[in-house]
């Protein structure tokens, strides 16, 4: 099932083994007054290829309130997110993050990465006009939005490398729109990882890795599906409508048994092959994604301006 693509190390794992018995991951899953948090650490490299995602630790927030704009699940959301993204970040350690907000401004379901960047409270300037003691406990952040190469002509690697090089922060926030298999995890669901970033990855249209290893410095990945490919689409109703078939007509019946002859990979497989001639490589956005952009862009936003602007960080664990 590697043929269906993915950015979720959870949805990842899942088509792997839906028990999640991985040798090499730990996988732990919690529920939080409703708001789902799944802890994916990958441990080993033969955990990693068989996953198909790097080491490194993973953590998903699902919360379906939130692609409705629901305000106390949305609070709830950002208060969850906070908590996690200190257990990355630490601005006990990390005093300078630079912030980069990956994606399109152009096309509503990639934009989501320059409204994050757009609505960070940026403090670097201040610290080097001096408005800001250094002593105060905010950290020093700055923030970008690189846009992508067909507007800019330039890898977004390599502006980001640039910007590094010349502002040297302790670490990198990067966030950025995913694609995920599942239509119910689309804008619902919130990943962090401690792996970095491959912009266009989503898309079959992968740049230069933001990663550790690529910038010199950590790199902590937010990102949120906001599409999904269209084959997985028609691949997931094929399979609601074997379910129904079922339930009427009878598990004996000669339509049921036709349709449950092609298991996923393979029912994925033939609806690409039969796409693609027509549509291409076609991907799919809820027709609401301008309100479900602006909800979830504020409360990533939120999490990290609250991470990194409270001036007494132990007081985000007892907030919480």
């Amino acid at each position: 099932m590697k043929n269906i693509r993915t950015d979720l190390a959870l949805e990842a794992a899942q088509l792997c083994d839906k028990s999640f018995n991985i040798e090499g991951a730990d996988i732990k899953e919690k529920n939080i007054d409703g708001v789902i948090v799944t802890d994916v650490k990958i441990k080993t490299e033969f955990a990693a290829e068989r996953i198909g995602k790097p080491v490194g630790e993973y953590i998903t927030i699902e919360a379906s309130g939130i692609k409705d704009g629901d305000e106390e699940i949305c609070q709830k959301t950002e208060k969850i997110l906070t908590k996690e993204l200190t257990k990355l970040v630490d601005p006990k350690k990390n005093k300078k993050i630079l912030v980069v907000g990956l994606g399109n401004w152009n096309i509503t379901p990639d934009a989501l990465g320059p409204k994050v960047a757009g609505a960070i409270y940026v403090t670097r300037h201040l610290f080097e006009t001096k408005s800001i003691d250094k002593e105060s406990g905010i950290c020093s952040v700055s923030a970008i939005s690189p846009g992508v190469l067909g507007i800019t002509g330039i890898e977004t690697g390599e502006i980001i490398k640039g910007i590094v090089k010349h502002s040297s922060p302790d670490i990198i926030i990067a966030v950025d729109a995913l694609a995920s298999r599942s239509i119910e995890r689309v804008s619902t669901t919130i990943q962090l990882s401690d792996t970095g970033i491959v912009p266009g990855s989503g898309i079959g249209n992968s740049r230069n890795g933001i990663t550790e290893k690529e910038m010199g410095v950590p790199v902590i990945a937010i990102g949120v599906p906001t599409v999904v490919d269209a084959a997985t689409v028609a691949s997931d109703s094929i399979e609601l409508l074997t379910e129904a078939v079922g339930a009427n007509s009878g598990k004996d019946s000669q339509l049921y048994r036709l349709l449950k002859s092609f298991d996923d990979s393979n029912r994925y497989a033939l609806i690409k092959e039969v796409l693609t001639p027509f549509v291409g490589n076609l991907i799919v956005t809820p027709k609401e994604v301008d309100n479900i952009i602006d909800n979830i862009s504020a409360i990533i936003a939120d999490s990290i301006n609250h991470t990194l602007l409270y001036t007494n960080y132990d007081s985000i664990n007892n907030r919480y």
